[in-house]
């Protein structure tokens, strides 16, 4: 190699080149923990995520901090600049002032300087160079024995011995975000007010600015350059404002400083960078991956992207890449990788795909692919495999919302009706109902026909409607629906439609109409061979038998219900039977076993039902608890129930209101109206979990009182109806006796309809004349 050449010294023995911060360093806290924890056993570290995460500003912090645990100091090569990998090795030598002169090679002149030396090396922004940046950084470390090496990129440099530290997003507060005070204590939040700060000084975090600061915050991923181009808008307009023009943020967020590196002063220089660094097969993948609304799984990225400039079999090693570019993120589910992009990238990729002309085609293959799994699941939903499917549907919720919101722009009628008609027993069993019906309606709205589809359609929206107690409509669908199933033959779906419109006539407490309804079903149901239906007609037998007083009968038909649902494995319909049959048990006075039966229902409820079935459960246990002697628990109880209610906008059941109420009315004799007040706040501010966990502490105790409770009077009131006629009589409105009872007013008008009946009277002024001659107050 000719002379040897005396170890060359940087300029007046410095030990460091680090650039000096001009900005506070906010969080990562537990990053710089993990790689001061590395560098000392692996010789190569590599700090990698998407562009604007903070790879270089936490590689200098660290590297700043540990300048003195490395005797011959630590030193940074800034890659960004440079175009020509031949170049990396000479921008590495200039760092320790080596010359390009000579006879020696620059490379090799660099090993000769830092062989002898213990030194940490920051090769920074590897990403466009990272063949040249792992060529250099293998032959060092290979000849360099106290060298350590720190690298940022965008991807792996794949050199031997390296160890990969993917950088997640800023902490974000939680989705019930905390209060202002509390919110500094989340990494992205703190950095979005020191920078407003920098840029305006009197930036105040408010109450009233604290949900826009962390819905900017949540929007932008935590990527700390998009939090901080967001920030530097403060100047010019409020958070809110910031916040409602992120779905244009590459417009918007465009203030970076004019020092900074170009592709750092806009968010779209940032993607554009990324993105150039591509190969024309993985930009294609990545544009058509921007479809996928909250992630997707191999098997759908198969579905959908593969075709025209990327091949079936090459499309896994794609993504791959992609992953490895911090463009995608992968995560492990139960045993399979599920796929995802931050916000940012897939609108960025979004818009790719529109200019590149491939927006229809990918997703109309989107639509067929999530069209697949909504009919394939809905079919596992009635067996043994319900789990799976809810868990799935659940899963892919966001991509069925995507798919549906195509078929109706793009007007696929049919499949629009098809999909919709496949989901509507998931948005049943996970309180949907709202969603549900209104996409339904919008399917429905593209033209009347005769289709099966639309038939499906119309059923699933009567369901629905029905659940959100619009009767009317329901009837109207179920009743279009069941005509379309005569004029098709189709006998499974009219035995179905017969059911539930036997389910309306129930919830309109008209039991001999849900009898006559539920036994058209059941013949139907039978002669088809059909368990699943035959269980749910004899369900609805056993519902028009409880609300026409006759428990034993009742307990009888859900007891033949509950043994075919058995057999079928269908634990969704178990756990709705063995609330109703603990229903019966509590009307019948046997707390025990209607404990028991409560108990039991709660193993399934969790992974089947939506939080409506909760609500029923703790109606049953509102009523257990007011009759064992603890009234307090019930209005606890009863409260979190009925907070349940209003928060997903479900009514309960009719066969549970009176319980609630009942419950609700003792706890309040028992306790007084101060003592009841603030258990039912504490009832309110509890979650459901926390409910059903209070209720399993019930203590049961003889009751002191009748389970049904019952007056002198011939005409026989519930406590809860009496309760309402007393306030009738004080002069309330429907919506003040709701208020005072903390129940709905939908509630309160079946009382009062209830009320009439039982006293044979049509209004509010001869029910009062009826209480006073019968003194039932």
């Amino acid at each position: 190699m000719g002379t040897e050449l005396p170890p060359h010294t940087p300029p007046n023995d410095a030990r460091h080149n680090l650039p000096l911060e001009v900005t506070s360093f906010v969080g990562r806290e537990r990053e710089m923990a993990e790689i001061r924890r590395l560098l000392p056993t692996t010789r190569l570290l590599t700090l990698t995520g998407p562009g604007g995460c903070g790879k270089t500003r936490l590689a200098l912090r660290v590297a700043s901090d540990l300048a003195d645990t490395y005797p011959d100091g630590v030193w940074l090569v800034e890659l960004a600049a440079l175009a020509d990998p031949a170049l990396v090795p000479r921008a590495t030598a200039s760092v320790f002032s080596i010359p390009d002169t000579g006879g020696w090679a620059v490379l090799d002149r660099l090993v000769h300087q830092l062989r002898p030396k213990t030194t940490l090396l920051v090769l920074d922004n590897c990403e466009h160079l990272v063949a040249a940046a792992a060529e250099l950084v293998d032959t060092l470390l290979r000849r360099c024995p106290g060298l350590h090496v720190l690298a940022t990129s965008r991807e792996p440099l794949k050199s031997a011995g390296e160890t990969l530290l993917r950088l997640p997003s800023l902490t974000l507060p939680p989705g019930d975000a905390p209060p202002a005070e509390r919110l500094l204590s989340y990494e992205a939040v703190r950095l979005f007010v020191e920078r407003a700060l920098a840029a305006r000084p009197d930036f105040v975090v408010t109450d009233r600015n604290a949900p826009f600061i962390v819905e900017v915050c949540r929007r932008l991923d935590g990527i700390p350059l998009a939090i901080e181009l967001a920030a530097a808008r403060v100047r010019a307009f409020s958070a809110e404002q910031i916040a409602a023009r992120l779905d244009d943020r590459f417009r918007l967020l465009t203030a970076g400083p004019r020092t900074a590196m170009p592709r750092q002063q806009t968010l779209r220089a940032t993607m554009d960078w990324s993105y150039a660094l591509l190969a024309e097969p993985e930009r294609t993948l990545l544009r058509r991956l921007s479809v996928f609304a909250s992630g997707w799984t191999l098997e759908s990225a198969e579905a959908v992207c593969a075709g025209e400039g990327i091949e079936p079999h090459a499309l896994p090693d794609l993504l791959a890449q992609l992953v490895e570019k911090s463009l995608v993120l992968a995560e492990e589910r139960q045993g399979a990788m599920r796929y995802r992009m931050l916000e940012t990238i897939r609108q960025y990729t979004r818009g790719k795909l529109l200019e590149a002309g491939e927006e229809a085609p990918t997703r109309d293959r989107h639509l067929a692919c999530f069209l697949r799994l909504a009919e394939a699941a809905e079919a596992r939903l009635r067996g043994h495999e319900c789990l799976i499917a809810l868990g799935q549907l659940e899963q892919e919720h966001d991509n069925l919302r995507v798919a549906l919101e195509w078929s109706l722009i793009s007007a696929q009628k049919d499949v629009a009706l098809r999909l919709s008609g496949a989901l509507a027993w998931f948005w049943w069993l996970r309180s949907h109902h709202e969603e549900g019906y209104r996409w339904l309606e919008r399917a429905l709205a593209a033209g009347p026909d005769q289709s099966a589809a639309r038939m499906k359609a119309l059923h699933g929206a009567g369901w629905l409607a029905h659940h959100r107690r619009d009767a009317t409509t329901a009837r109207t669908l179920l009743c279009e629906s069941l005509a379309i199933a005569r004029a098709l033959h189709d006998r499974r779906t009219v035995a179905w439609v017969l059911h539930v419109l036997g389910r309306v006539a129930y919830f309109d407490n008209d039991p001999s109409t849900a009898r006559l309804l539920g036994e058209e079903s059941l013949a139907l149901a039978e002669s088809e061979g059909d368990d699943w239906l035959v269980a749910w007609a004899v369900h609805l037998l056993g519902l028009a038998a409880y609300i026409a007083g006759d428990y034993a009968m009742a307990q009888a038909y859900y007891a033949r219900s509950l043994a075919i649902r058995r057999e079928l494995g269908y634990e969704e319909g178990i756990a709705i039977l063995l609330q109703l049959m603990a229903f019966v048990a509590l009307r019948e006075g046997e707390l025990g076993r209607a404990c028991a039966l409560l108990g039991e229902a709660l193993a399934f409820i969790p992974r089947v039902l939506g939080p409506w079935s909760r609500a029923m459960v703790l109606a049953g246990f509102t009523y257990i608890a007011a009759v064992s002697g603890q009234p307090a628990r019930a209005a606890r109880l009863g409260a979190a129930a009925a907070a349940v209610v209003d928060t997903y906008h479900t009514p309960m059941i009719p066969l549970a209101e009176p319980l609630l109420a009942d419950g609700l009315a003792l706890a309040r004799q028992e306790l007084g109206e101060a003592a009841f007040a603030t258990a039912v706040r504490e009832g309110q501010a509890m979650s459901a979990d926390s409910a059903i966990a209070e209720a399993c502490a019930i203590e049961l105790a003889p009751p002191d009182r009748p389970v049904s409770p019952t007056h002198a009077s011939r005409v026989k009131l519930t406590a809860a109806e009496h309760r309402v006629l007393r306030l009738l009589m004080t002069g309330r409105t429907t919506k003040e006796i709701a208020t005072e009872l903390v129940v709905a007013v939908s509630t309160v008008d079946r009382h009062l309809t209830h009320i009439y009946q039982k006293l044979g009277v049509r209004n509010r002024a001869e029910a009062v004349s009826r209480a006073l001659q019968e003194r039932l107050v």
